[in-house]
């Protein structure tokens, strides 16, 4: 089982037929995800090859939905653009949209944010600035690569897309259910938190692993929700621990001012409730591999 995406996902591409766009669309059809169609106003009609695959390309989010079952987008579009891609995939009730944009406006994010919560929130939205999401053997959307890990029974959740990839080549032999980059930027679609519920309830998911970095209070937030509502082990890291306060570092949201956002301060918070941190991603993965060793 998986969370949010499945082999049984229809996935359309807004900017297939853009160079980001097409080259990830190839790439998500090589790891066997259901893409089913594109979307592009301007090319409306027309039909795009993937190394003998064909795909329609539609005037708009609706139009795809309606004609293929389409319940879940990627956007690759630029971030001019991403706002207005974002809002015709709500307005159209699509299950699942991944903003994969990085430099998306904040104050665009705020909006389309707020425009999915006054509908809603019918359409759960990961990222913008991330790597996407991946369910190992059944589907991957988004930039994750595909063939560094197996199908298993650990959940990952991840402000940082190269850790994400790092755990997940890490615990490649034991493998997992769903990894989901939800991107470091201050204004996110889905949460720490969010993950850590959806994972709780999948029966097919043991353990949890939780990447955070400095800046903001999501991981310590996460932390009271861990308290109160995640009984399965959760491991975590911090990045950022050598960061100096008052420097933005990497993510747009990863700035630290005096002891607030740090990693330390991240670190206890979550030690605090119970869960295992590690110094490394490497000693991370030590701490995943002997939660579930001992079963």
């Amino acid at each position: 089982m998986a969370i949010w995406l499945t082999k049984d996902s229809k996935v359309i591409v807004q900017g297939m037929t853009g160079s980001e766009g097409s080259k990830h669309t190839r790439r998500m059809l090589a790891a066997g995800t259901n893409v089913v169609g594109g979307v592009n106003p301007r090319k409306a009609g027309q039909t795009v090859d993937f190394d003998g695959t064909e795909l329609p390309v539609f005037a708009s989010v609706a139009d795809a939905m309606k004609e293929t079952g389409a319940d879940v987008t990627v956007i690759f579009v630029p971030p001019q653009f991403t706002k207005g891609a974002v809002v015709e995939a709500i307005d159209a009730g699509i299950d699942l949209a991944v903003v994969i944009t990085e430099g998306v406006p904040v104050h665009d994010t705020a909006a389309f944010w707020a425009y999915n919560v006054a509908k809603g929130e019918r359409t759960r939205i990961i990222g913008p600035n991330c790597p996407g999401i991946a369910s190992p053997g059944a589907s991957n959307a988004g930039i994750i690569p595909a063939d560094i890990t197996g199908a298993g029974r650990i959940g990952l959740v991840s402000k940082s897309g190269t850790l994400t990839y790092q755990m997940m080549y890490e615990l490649r032999d034991i493998g997992f259910s769903t990894c989901v980059g939800i991107g470091g930027d201050p204004i996110i679609g889905t949460t720490h938190i969010d993950a850590l519920a959806a994972f709780e309830a999948d029966p097919e998911t043991d353990a949890i692993v939780m990447i955070g970095e400095i800046g903001g209070d999501a991981e310590e937030r996460a932390a009271e929700f861990i308290k109160a509502h995640v009984t399965k082990p959760v491991v975590g890291y911090i990045a950022g621990f050598t960061a100096p306060p008052g420097k933005t570092m990497g993510h747009a949201g990863a700035i630290i001012s005096g002891s607030a956002g740090t990693a330390e301060a991240k670190k206890e918070a979550l030690e605090a409730v119970g869960v295992k941190v590690g110094k490394t991603p490497t000693e991370t993965a030590k701490l995943m591999r002997e939660i579930m060793s001992a079963g």
